[in-house]
C-alpha cells in the first residue's frame, strides 16, 4: 500500500492506494472517530459487488452502518436525486458526528461530498472511489456537487474528504468503456504536468488497457502525487488549479450538448484533449507532431477523437457557461509544451478554427 498527503493545513487528509483495502479496519477507524453511524452513499450497480464487504469492516468497529443506492449514471446527478441523500440521513437521526462513505465513481462521490458538505451546514466524509477516474481524479480535491441542465457542475461546493481509500481490486469489474474513460485523466496528468509520465503511459497502453495491477498501481499513484501536489498549491481553483481542466471546457460542452449519460465524462473529456491540443497548436504553443501524438494516445485507449456536430454556435454557447469564464471572457487551458499547462483568454476565431478543424461543426 501506498499513503500520499493532500497538504490542506488543518484540512489534510490521506489517500492510500493499494489492494485488498476495504477489508482493512486499521484503515477506516482513526477517519471515524466519534461517529457512531455511517452512511454509506452508493450506486445500483457498486453496491452489489462492494457493500457488503465495506458494511462488514465498519460494523466490526462498532458502528451502525447504513446503505443508501442511487441509480447509476450522470443523468441521476440532480438535485432530486440529491434530495435522497438528505431524506436518508434525516429519516435515521444523523447529526453532526454522524459520517458519510462514498462507495462509487465519480457521480457517487460528488454527490456523496456534496451532500456531506450541506447537511447540518458540513459533516465528514470518506471517499471509497472504485472507477478509475474516481480513483486518480475526483476522488481527490475536494471538489463536490450535481449538474444543472444549463452547465456541468455548476452547483456544488469545496468539501475535502477526510481520507480517500482508493482499492484498486475494484478496478477489476470495470466495464472496458469505463476503464477506458479512466485512463482519459490518466493522459490528462501526463500531458499537462509531467512528459515523462506521458511517456511511461504510451509505452504501457496495453498493460494499462488490460488492467495489469502494477501498471494501475503506477497510474493512479502518479495521477495522485500530481493532482495531490496542484490542490495543495491552489485548493479553490485560483490559479494553478484551473490546469486540471484541459481538455475539459470542450468536454463539459459535449456533455451538456449532448444530454448527460450519453457520453462517459471520461469519453468527453478525451475528445476535449484532442480538441484542446489542437487549439494549442494553433496558438504556436506545440507542434502539429506533439498534437498528433496526443490524438492518437487518445484513440489508442479506445477514447472517441472527433466531437459531435453541434455546430459551432452552440458549442461556443455552451462553453461560456463555464466555472473559468470571467467577465464573460472564457480561459482555455492549453499546453505551453507537452507536460505544462497554461491558462489563456483564446480569440473565439482561433477557437471556432479548432471547432471546425476537428469536426465538432
Amino acid at each position: 500500500m501506498k499513503t500520499l498527503h493532500v497538504d490542506l493545513a488543518s484540512r489534510s487528509y490521506p489517500i492510500y492506494i493499494g489492494t485488498d483495502l476495504l477489508e482493512q479496519k486499521a484503515l477506516f477507524e482513526p477517519h471515524l472517530k466519534s461517529s457512531t453511524t455511517v452512511f454509506i452513499v452508493s450506486n445500483t450497480t457498486v453496491a452489489p459487488l462492494y457493500a457488503k464487504t465495506l458494511m462488514s469492516t465498519l460494523s466490526q468497529l462498532g458502528k451502525t452502518v447504513r446503505l443508501l443506492e442511487l441509480p447509476d449514471g450522470e443523468s441521476y446527478k440532480d438535485w432530486q436525486h440529491l434530495q435522497l441523500i438528505f431524506d436518508e440521513l434525516l429519516a435515521h437521526g444523523a447529526d453532526r458526528q454522524s459520517m458519510i462513505v462514498a462507495l462509487g465513481g465519480g457521480v457517487v462521490g460528488d454527490m456523496a461530498g456534496f451532500g456531506a458538505a450541506s447537511f447540518m451546514r458540513g459533516i465528514r466524509f470518506i471517499q471509497v472511489p472504485t472507477t478509475l477516474l474516481a480513483q486518480v481524479d475526483s476522488s481527490v480535491g475536494g471538489k463536490t456537487g450535481i449538474n444543472h441542465p444549463l452547465g456541468k457542475n455548476m452547483i456544488g461546493a469545496f468539501h475535502q474528504p477526510v481520507a480517500v481509500i482508493a482499492d484498486l481490486n475494484t478496478l477489476r469489474t470495470l466495464p472496458a468503456r469505463e476503464l477506458s474513460a479512466g485512463l482519459a485523466e490518466v493522459i490528462k496528468h501526463g500531458a499537462i504536468a509531467d512528459a515523462d509520465f506521458l511517456n511511461w503511459i504510451e509505452a504501457n497502453t496495453s498493460a494499462l488497457l488490460a488492467c495489469d495491477t502494477d501498471a494501475m498501481a503506477h497510474a493512479v499513484l502518479r495521477s495522485c502525487e500530481i493532482k495531490s501536489a496542484v490542490v495543495s498549491a491552489d485548493e479553490r481553483e485560483g490559479g494553478i488549479r484551473a490546469t486540471l481542466n484541459f481538455g475539459h471546457t470542450f468536454g463539459h460542452a459535449i456533455e451538456s450538448g449532448l444530454g448527460y449519460g450519453e457520453w462517459l465524462h471520461g469519453e468527453a473529456v478525451g475528445c476535449g484533449m484532442v480538441m484542446a491540443a489542437d487549439l494549442s497548436a494553433r496558438l504556436g504553443h506545440i507542434g502539429q507532431a506533439d498534437a498528433q501524438r496526443l490524438k492518437q494516445m487518445i484513440k489508442a485507449m479506445h477514447l472517441p477523437i472527433v466531437p459531435p456536430k453541434l455546430g459551432t454556435e452552440r458549442f461556443m454557447e455552451l462553453m461560456q457557461v463555464d466555472k473559468k469564464t470571467e467577465a464573460g471572457q472564457i480561459r482555455y487551458i492549453t499546453l505551453g509544451s507537452i507536460g505544462a499547462a497554461r491558462i489563456q483568454q483564446v480569440p473565439d476565431a482561433t477557437v471556432i478554427e479548432t471547432l471546425v478543424a476537428t469536426g465538432a461543426a
